[in-house]
């Protein structure tokens, strides 16, 4: 690490360094996963990006047509008759993923990707279970308090705990292939 020439600033860095134990920041559990570069990319658009070439890429390897959506409504296009949301959420400190900045927009589902260091989960939410699970006290809630807020919504799940409306709707990335192929209508992929 470079040497911090600022009395100042090193005094300042040095409180940054016993405030990180206060906060149970830990990376250990990251080291030596092969997703550990993307938890370092700087911004959570980045990880989003990220989020959006895995799933298309792993659908596209699992023999589904994919393409970019031609407006902001929707992420993808798949086997040219589903427009999809694809949210991703890497493993947070609490041991949940939580999928963030959900939008009641032009789309039929969401595929919600959740990274760990060693593991990956994923649930197809079809977007009347997302619009029903919105606010229902156990599921979808609004992301930002007040009136202006009800437009975002997030969904925090513990992939240990899964609660069971979400069950049906996959945790296993092969659950998860099965449901995107019923949602289009074609067979399950091999």
């Amino acid at each position: 690490m470079p040497e911090i020439g600022d009395p100042e600033v090193r005094i300042l860095s040095q409180l940054s360094q016993q405030l990180q134990s206060d906060y149970g920041i830990d990376d250990r559990e990251w080291v030596d996963s092969p997703f550990a570069w993307v938890r370092e990319r700087p911004s959570s658009r980045q990880k989003g990006t990220i989020g959006e070439k895995l799933v298309s890429e792993y659908l596209l390897r699992k023999g589904f047509d994919v393409t970019r959506s031609p407006d902001t409504e929707a992420d993808r296009i798949i086997d040219r008759t589903a427009r999809v949301e694809i949210k991703t959420s890497l493993l947070w400190e609490k041991k949940e993923y939580v999928f963030q900045q959900i939008r009641d927009q032009n789309y039929d589902f969401a595929i919600c990707l959740g990274v760990s260091p060693f593991d990956a989960h994923c649930w197809v939410l079809p977007k009347d279970v997302i619009l029903e699970q919105w606010n229902s006290g156990e599921g979808i809630k609004s992301q930002h308090g007040g009136q202006a807020g009800s437009d975002t919504a997030w969904l925090h799940v513990d992939p240990n705990d899964v609660p069971p409306w979400l069950m049906q709707w996959g945790g296993p990335l092969s659950d998860a292939i099965r449901i995107v192929a019923r949602l289009v209508g074609k067979d399950p992929p091999r």
